[in-house]
């Protein structure tokens, strides 16, 4: 008898950016790869997706639902299983039908993932849309989630908080994308997209939450007159993003600003990066320095619950304040020896995190539901 795992994946869920979308893909992928004897992995898709949906994961068979994207988004909120059936279902997102179902006898399942709380903690930094779908989403998984995984212990702490999932709540990481590797034009893609060598990396928003003004004023208290470059801002934010550069005393020469890149173009950027800055103290999920430890890139880090658990000694930590964010880059850029030790550090972290690992890990999860 063949068990079926089947993997919900709608990159146009509400609140499901690059990062979440690629994160449905990668997971889906390293499913099929480590499923165990007598098990596979299905594809749940909106009616809407195009054909190359099953290519980009890697699974061979999917379920395709009759509604598009934003009517299954509706019916799963209503409680409506919008054509998903049942059975055992996982979700890297809370996109998903979390309707009354019995584990127990019928043996179905139903577990969904949350990287981040900023629709409670700071809804002003998500559309309205967005943070009601993500509220009642979650009041769902209360009632009839078998499991709610989340990528930090740190993060396990705050949904505690906000839902009483007692036990259901489990941690699994997420990882880099598997495309994320220099490429052997990485000068050639930085020159394209107008950068110059030897800056530091910060990513993130004009949202107060991202801490980019904090960011500024630490490279601009370092002493050290180093270009800075942002990515993954959202479209037409570039012009706040290099007002709060300006506020911070860095003049418009020393900043560049981009939006999200795929991963060859953003793995050059990391290369060509002296550090990567993380000033953000919050519980979301550092895609970025997850990515800055895969590549070996420096990191220098706000001193937070979330990076010290992810980071452990492949980064170097500050209090987030600007002036000892300032000081702690003035010392790891002040010689080679420190850069190209905090690299190493780096590169050993990043090897602890992986799309293949966490897969195991939901198998087993599901083994044990």
């Amino acid at each position: 008898m063949t068990t079926t795992l089947r993997v919900v994946f709608d990159p146009s869920a509400p609140g499901t950016g690059p990062d979440l979308a690629t994160a449905s893909r990668e997971l889906a992928a390293a499913l099929v790869t480590t499923a165990p004897t007598g098990c596979e992995v299905r594809a749940i898709i909106p009616g809407d997706a195009g054909d190359d949906t099953l290519t980009a994961q890697g699974v061979a068979a999917a379920d395709r639902l009759p509604v598009g994207s934003a009517a299954a988004a509706a019916l799963w909120r209503r409680g409506l299983r919008a054509g998903a059936g049942d059975g055992l279902i996982h979700s890297a997102t809370l996109a998903a039908p979390l309707v009354r179902h019995d584990r127990v006898h019928d043996h179905d399942q139903t577990v969904v993932t949350l990287w981040d709380v900023r629709p409670w903690d700071h809804p002003d930094e998500v559309s309205r849309t967005d943070a009601a779908w993500a509220r009642a989403m979650l009041r769902r998984a209360v009632r009839h989630a078998d499991a709610v995984v989340v990528p930090t212990h740190e993060l396990a702490h705050r949904v505690a908080e906000l839902a009483p999932l007692g036990d259901r709540i489990r941690v699994i990481a997420g990882a880099p994308e598997s495309a994320l590797r220099v490429p052997s034009d990485e000068i050639g893609r930085r020159r394209d997209l107008g950068l110059p060598e030897g800056y530091v990396l910060l990513s993130g928003s004009s949202a107060a939450s991202d801490r980019l003004r904090t960011g500024f004023e630490a490279v601009a208290t370092s002493g050290r007159d180093t270009a800075v470059v942002v990515i993954d801002a959202p479209d037409g934010q570039e012009p706040a993003i290099a007002e709060l550069a300006a506020a911070a005393g860095l003049p418009e020469r020393r900043v560049h600003v981009r939006g999200h890149l795929e991963a060859p173009d953003r793995a050059a950027v990391l290369a060509g990066a002296v550090a990567l800055l993380a000033p953000s103290d919050g519980t979301a999920f550092p895609w970025r320095t997850l990515d800055a430890l895969r590549l070996g890139v420096p990191i220098v880090a706000a001193d937070s619950a979330t990076h010290r658990e992810l980071l452990l000694d492949g980064a170097t930590f500050a209090p987030g304040d600007a002036g000892s964010l300032g000081d702690e880059l003035a010392a790891t850029l002040a010689s080679t020896s420190a850069v190209e030790r905090l690299a190493v550090l780096s590169a050993d972290r990043g090897r602890a995190f992986s799309w293949a690992g966490a897969a195991e890990r939901v198998w087993q999860l599901h083994a044990e539901l």
